[in-house]
């Protein structure tokens, strides 16, 4: 029998009750490259509670998911494993299908999930691996590690993986915090840990 889902910390605020701030927020966000179907679910309906924190944050997603010099690949295979580190459930249930779409390998994308190391991914995905895993146990990265990710990233690329590690654990705090999941009707991909 599945574990019970821990119920939502924040009200689901419904888009004709926004105030002027939560408007203007939900309006950035439908105007940047997340598109007008933008709903509220996810980090974006939390964001709707502290709408001028959301703005500032949702620039700079727009720009650590879109705009960085990391090839959508390599984007979202840093994606997946930040929420697998986190076990951010909504993050993977958004993030899943795009790094699919992206070229990340099915294969890979479930060895992550299970928390494997990706044996099978390319080069560049495993050096992503090593560098994630290192920074988020360490909080720090050897010469070693930092040398394989920069043999295929520039000093830009470097800069801004860096950046969508960090965009990225945000997000999964922020989900986990406020309990922000997948729709009832999908599985979760990682257990919840017992309420308390």
């Amino acid at each position: 029998m599945p574990a019970k889902r821990p119920a939502t910390r924040l009200a689901q605020l419904k888009e004709e009750d926004l105030n002027t701030a939560q408007q203007a927020l939900l309006e950035s966000l439908r105007a940047g490259p997340r598109g007008k179907s933008l709903t509220l679910r996810g980090p974006f309906a939390a964001w709707m509670h502290a709408p001028e924190f959301g703005q500032l944050a949702q620039a700079l997603g727009a720009h650590a998911r879109y705009k960085t010099a990391l090839e959508p690949r390599l984007s979202e295979f840093a994606i997946l494993c930040t929420a697998r580190f986190w076990k951010a459930q909504y993050e993977w249930f958004a993030h899943g299908p795009m790094a699919l779409k992206a070229g990340v390998k099915p294969k890979v994308i479930e060895d992550l999930r299970k928390g494997r190391a990706p044996a099978s991914a390319p080069k560049d995905e495993r050096a992503i691996y090593a560098f994630v895993q290192e920074l988020y146990k360490t909080r720090r990265v050897s010469n070693q590690t930092y040398k394989r990710v920069r043999a295929f990233l520039n000093d830009a690329a470097m800069v801004e993986l860096v950046g969508i590690l960090g965009y990225y654990t945000l997000i999964s705090m922020t989900l986990n915090v406020f309990h922000m999941l997948p729709p009832e009707d999908e599985k979760l991909p990682f257990a919840e840990p017992t309420a308390k």
